[in-house]
């Protein structure tokens, strides 16, 4: 590899970066649009819980059992009723997402030290506010004074975002989606206009090597990703005021690892197809629906059947999120998230590798 051809490779396609208006646009533009959508759309904080009362003890237990529902911050008394047709038509038409029912007999059976049963009703057509809103009343209506108390109290403390911010999960999430939606999309078309337009063929023609070829395409839009990136933390940090407990450096350098690996995927994709439109296609099924899908960003990989987990582990961005929720929010070190580092280290290798292999495939 020589340094005078290299140089002139770097050179040649930073000029062809920043006289495109449309690459720079999307390089700057669309992954600031793509931080705010997601960081004010994708809210899994569940707050002001409409809630209907059903209420047939109508007692002044029974009505202060209503009013702690009320006062809570995570519920919103919409309606009071003494008809169940009234709750269940309320449920039907999403009005209220939570009934309550307290019985006949409430405020007695509490003055007996017997069991007050108190029928909670959950909307199910939003699983996830459902089960949320079902713990929120559960604890609601365990801590209703009551006579006879439990002697074992459950005093439950969250060590990692103890705030339980939704933003603070989401954000360090959408640097692996945004860094895998655009890099190996810039990437790959950058390489496949050059076959469309036969520029390429004077490539061929001349003696750059494959490898010249790759590293002179990767250091240019390596380093308009390493902007990105930087540019999309510094913006998320500091607008949502996501506060970082770990370490800034190792996040950095974590993430420039993690360019290099979306590049390469744009360098693979590029050398597998000659149209624009292929290669546009063929990245967005490759890098952006994987890293919603199967990298933990909005579901827990778990609760996948184990098919699927396996599948995931084809994908790099899960592991680049493991790395930045890590470091984010639990303050992860180096030996935290040393495998996952290392696996976007073996990917990269292997895609410039196979990448490099393809191109010489060409020229021959």
């Amino acid at each position: 590899m020589k340094a005078h051809r290299l140089g002139a490779l770097i050179v040649k396609e930073s000029r062809e970066l920043i006289r495109d208006p449309v690459t720079v646009a999307l390089a700057v533009i669309m992954p600031l649009i793509m931080l705010f959508l997601f960081g004010y759309a994708v809210n899994l904080d569940v707050e002001q819980v409409s809630v209907g009362i059903y209420d047939l003890d109508n007692t002044p237990a029974s009505r202060e059992l209503s009013a702690r529902f009320d006062s809570s911050r995570y519920f919103q008394l919409e309606q009071k009723t003494t008809d169940l047709r009234d709750l269940e038509l309320a449920l039907q038409s999403s009005t209220i997402s939570m009934g309550v029912v307290i019985p006949a007999g409430f405020a007695r059976q509490l003055l007996r030290g017997d069991e007050a049963p108190v029928q909670v009703i959950v909307d199910g057509g939003y699983p996830v506010l459902g089960r949320l809103a079902s713990a929120y009343a559960e604890a609601v209506i365990a801590n209703f004074p009551a006579p006879r108390q439990s002697a074992v109290r459950v005093q439950a403390r969250v060590w990692f975002n103890p705030s339980l911010r939704s933003v603070n999960f989401v954000i360090p999430g959408l640097f692996a989606v945004i860094l895998m939606a655009f890099p190996p999309l810039l990437t790959a078309l950058a390489i496949v206009r050059e076959k469309e337009t036969g520029t390429i063929e004077q490539i061929y023609a001349s003696p750059v090597t494959s490898t010249e070829f790759v590293v002179g395409k990767l250091v240019p839009y390596g380093l308009v990703a390493f902007l990105e990136i930087l540019m999309v933390m510094v913006v998320g940090f500091a607008w949502f005021q996501v506060p970082i407990a770990g370490s800034p450096i190792l996040l950095l350098t974590s993430a420039f690892v993690y360019v290099l690996t979306t590049v390469g995927i744009g360098l693979l994709v590029s050398s597998l197809v000659r149209t624009q439109l292929a290669a546009m296609l063929i990245t967005l099924i490759v890098t952006l629906m994987p890293s919603f899908l199967f990298s933990g960003f909005l579901f827990p990989l778990f609760t996948m059947p184990l098919a699927l987990q396996l599948y995931s582990w084809l994908f790099p961005a899960g592991y680049f999120m493991e790395i930045s929720r890590g470091i984010v929010l639990k303050s992860a070190g180096l030996e935290a998230v040393l495998p996952n580092l290392m696996m976007l280290i073996v990917y990269t290798v292997l895609v410039f590798v196979f990448a490099a292999w393809r191109m010489k495939q060409k020229v021959a």
